[in-house]
This record gives C-alpha cells, sequence and structure tokens, in this order.
C-alpha cells in the first residue's frame, strides 16, 4: 500500500483545526479512503483520534506529521493502539522548522508481527538474563547455556538484568543468536540516544542548566523527582523493552531475511515523510521537554541519526516473547548444537509447532 502524501502538504490553516475536524474535512476524509480503502476509512480515522487523545502531547505536533505516520504504521498494516504496541507516533520538536512534529517509531512488538508474516521465521524470541542464570556464552560458536529460575518466576522478575539474548530459526534451518551484557546496552543506548544518559552530568535546558544523576542513580530512585523531567525517555522508564527492540533490530537487519514490509519498517523507524514519502530524519531539541507518549505507551524517545541506527519495548516483565509458526521443528543436529544449548533454548523458548 502507497503512502500517500498529498495528504498531508502543509497548510496553516489545517495546523490550526483539531485532529478529527482536520481527519474528517471532506477532502482529507475523501483521499483516505482512496489510500486505505473506503471500508477501513473510519477505522483509520478512529485509531488516530484514539492515539491522539491519550497522548496530550501529541496533540501539540501538527497535524500533517499525525497523519504522515498513522499513514506508513497503516502501510505496513499494523496498529497505533499503544496496547497492541505495533508502533507510536512519538512528538518531539524539530529544530529544521521550530515546530513539534511527530515522528513514526516501531515498537519490538511491530517487527514480530513483520517477522511472522513473512513466513521465513519459524523461531524468534528476545529475553532479558537475570543475575546467576547466565553460565557461558561463545559468540564465536553461538554457544549458550542458560538456567532460568523457573522455580520462582516471582523472584526472576525481582532479579537484576545483567544482559540480553536475542535468537531467531528460519524455516530453511538457518539459526542466528546474539548476547549484548547489560553494559553493552547501557554503551549503545548512551551513544544513540539524545535523552539518555549513562553518566551523570549538566544538560542545558530551557530552565537554564541542570544536573542529571547517572542512570545508576536513577534506577535507586536518587534523582529530586521534580527533575523527573528530564528523564523522559523510554530508556529510563522501560529499560529492558528498549533493549529488545535494539536486539531484534540489531539480529533481524545483519542476518536476519528482511521481507519488503520489515524493509519498509527500518526505513520508516525513527523518521517523518517528506512531501515525496521519503523518510527524513530530523534532529531532536533538548532544550524543551517533549513527553514521548502517555504513560501506556512504553515506547522510545525521538532521536537523530547516527552512524547505526537507534534501536530498541515494551513490557519488561513479559521474558518470553516467542513468534510460533506452523511448520514442524526439524530434528536439531547434535554435532553442531550442543546438548546444553539445545536445553537451555528448550527451557527458553519452548515449543513453536
Amino acid at each position: 500500500m502507497a503512502v500517500n502524501n498529498s495528504l498531508v502538504a502543509k497548510s496553516k490553516a489545517q495546523q490550526n483545526l483539531g485532529i478529527t475536524e482536520y481527519l474528517t474535512k471532506d477532502a482529507i476524509k475523501n483521499q483516505i479512503n482512496k489510500v486505505v480503502g473506503g471500508k477501513n476509512g473510519q477505522r483509520f480515522i478512529s485509531a488516530i483520534v484514539s492515539a491522539y487523545n491519550t497522548n496530550p502531547t501529541l496533540q501539540e505536533c501538527t497535524n500533517q506529521s499525525i497523519l504522515s505516520a498513522a499513514l506508513l504504521g497503516e502501510s505496513l498494516q499494523l496498529s497505533p493502539s499503544p496496547q497492541l504496541g505495533h508502533y507510536y507516533m512519538v512528538p518531539f520538536n524539530n529544530t529544521k522548522t521550530g515546530v513539534k512534529e511527530a515522528q513514526f517509531q516501531m515498537g519490538y512488538k511491530g517487527y514480530i508481527q513483520l517477522a511472522i508474516r513473512s513466513g521465513q521465521y519459524k523461531r524468534l524470541n528476545v529475553v532479558a538474563i537475570k543475575e546467576g542464570e547466565l553460565e557461558y556464552f561463545d559468540p564465536l560458536n553461538e554457544d549458550i547455556k542458560v538456567n532460568l529460575m523457573v522455580d520462582d518466576w516471582d523472584k526472576r522478575e525481582e532479579a537484576e538484568t545483567i544482559g540480553y539474548y536475542a535468537m531467531f530459526e528460519l524455516v530453511n534451518g538457518f539459526r542466528k543468536t546474539m548476547y549484548w551484557s547489560k553494559a553493552q546496552m547501557l554503551a549503545h543506548a548512551d551513544k544513540y540516544s539524545q535523552a539518555f544518559y549513562k553518566d551523570a552530568g549538566k544538560i542545558k535546558t530551557k530552565y537554564g542548566e541542570k544536573q542529571r544523576v547517572s542512570y545508576a542513580d536513577y534506577e535507586a530512585g536518587n534523582y529530586d523527582p521534580r527533575d523527573s523531567w528530564m528523564y523522559s525517555s523510554f530508556w529510563y522508564k522501560n529499560f529492558d523493552g528498549m533493549a529488545y527492540k535494539t536486539m531484534l533490530r540489531q539480529l533481524i537487519s545483519k542476518w536476519g531475511v528482511m521481507s519488503i514490509e520489515l524493509q519498509k519498517a527500518f526505513e520508516g523507524d525513527m523518521a517523518t515523510l517528506d512531501a515525496e514519502g521519503h523518510p527524513t530524519y530530523v534532529e531532536n531539541d533538548n532544550d524543551e521537554y517533549v513527553e514521548a507518549t502517555a504513560t501506556e505507551m512504553n515506547e522510545p524517545e525521538a532521536q537523530a541519526p547516527q552512524a547505526e541506527p537507534q534501536d530498541t519495548q515494551n513490557n519488561a516483565q513479559n521474558t518470553q516473547n516467542s513468534v510460533q509458526d506452523p511448520q514442524p521443528t526439524p530434528t536439531e543436529n547434535p554435532q553442531t548444537e550442543p546438548q546444553q544449548m539445545n536445553a537451555a533454548e528448550a527451557a527458553l523458548f519452548g515449543s513453536f509447532k
């Protein structure tokens, strides 16, 4: 489905309209129906209005950018519902235009949905590894041994996260695994997120220079609650969820089969669309606080492009986010898949039949 950006030609008069009034204008509504289909036009408008109403900061964004982000999500047949977590329309300050715009950002559940649809993935998972569970990980042979605390899941949820493990197996038998320590993930977030800081320091805001605490102090609650707006990034709010998205992006983009939809999602992630429908990556203004999402929308803040894309999302309590495929799982080769690894993966991922 093509994203028709003739719908989002900028108009000062349109930007002053409420989102409902804007979307139900005859000209806009007729063109929406042409893009998404007459039967789905009202559903599409209702979904945008719902996301708009649950996020006050999204209401400060231009109507054109909201519609643009929603059309990209619709072209991927993903839902903007924060409960589903497929994708998010994230408000940010565009320093190039001087206005707040809605940026399209994928959620890790959206990537899982697109991977399922491709029909190429038999198994796909990402999980947080807790203190005491990891015995070893050999990145050369991709051999891992993990002893999950299956006898006490409540204790496991309270345990400290020490790393993240992701894996996939294609229907043709190709397998790939990846493990990052939490230190690696912290370094990645610190490098590629403009709103996250691993170490303590000073930051310039519209209120003047402020002292920020380290992430470790933030986790421990050692910060002034009046300064909580400085920690609005979901790398602070939901670090595990952001790490899941990062792992999936790293794993799939480097070694996975990229369907047309997945390629489109990777290209559009953390971008706005220009008048021709091409993604444009813009800088986020850190001098003013912009709440990334509503409370329920556990997804990342807007970010500027880097040499390596910002990765990441949701529900840190969900430690097994498996993708299942109806195709049977082939018998593992004991010479290439050590028994210890099979046992650990069986505990981690279960059956995909």
